[in-house]
């Protein structure tokens, strides 16, 4: 099966063809991914690119005193990987892991490299998507920087209601640097 949200995305950093389409879908892997499985652990080397079509992952790792950092999410429609451990082929020191049962496409390194070969385009796009991912990582930073924790937790939500429903508080806290008790107080004055 085709997916159709895909070639939308695709067609929002790049003309693509039909023909063009079939084949960069031709190099996916359809894979599904039970709530709480893993798709990366630390010490193994990531070996593909992944796309979401239908629910969502988180990526993060353990702090020394074993806590959850949550570095970043992805939902229906987004690209998730571990760039550093895929392009240094190196064992990964981060996590992903299914917050929900989760279908995704995996482009495999060496199916990117075929492919980047054959549709040279698919370097471009993924150039955009990498500089998209940057950019929202350092107005993210700075929001951590600049904001308070409430207009912080506020941000973050009014630019992704999405994660209100389907990612736990705890998680959103993670992610925001913050405890989940202090985004339990701001939900709770927004009552």
């Amino acid at each position: 099966m085709i997916h159709s949200n895909l070639l939308e995305y695709i067609k929002r950093y790049i003309d693509i063809s039909d023909t063009e389409f079939k084949l960069f879908y031709s190099f996916l892997q359809s894979r599904l991914l039970k709530k709480k499985e893993f798709l990366l652990t630390p010490n193994k080397i990531c070996k593909s690119r992944y796309y979401i079509t239908k629910g969502c992952l988180r990526l993060y790792y353990l702090d020394p005193k074993g806590n959850e950092q949550i570095i970043h999410f992805g939902i229906d429609n987004w690209w998730i990987t571990d760039y550093e451990s895929l392009i240094n082929e190196t064992p990964s020191k981060l996590y992903i892991q299914a917050t929900e049962n989760t279908e995704i496409l995996e482009l495999g390194q060496n199916a990117f490299e075929e492919l980047c070969h054959k549709l040279p385009k698919t370097e471009r796009l993924f150039r955009i998507i990498m500089e998209k991912t940057y950019l929202a990582s350092q107005r993210r930073l700075e929001y951590m920087f600049s904001l308070t924790g409430e207009e912080l937790y506020t941000s973050f939500i009014s630019a992704n209601p999405e994660f209100s429903q389907r990612v736990p508080q705890y998680m959103i806290a993670s992610l925001l640097g913050m405890t989940p008790e202090f985004v339990s107080k701001i939900r709770a004055k927004k009552k």
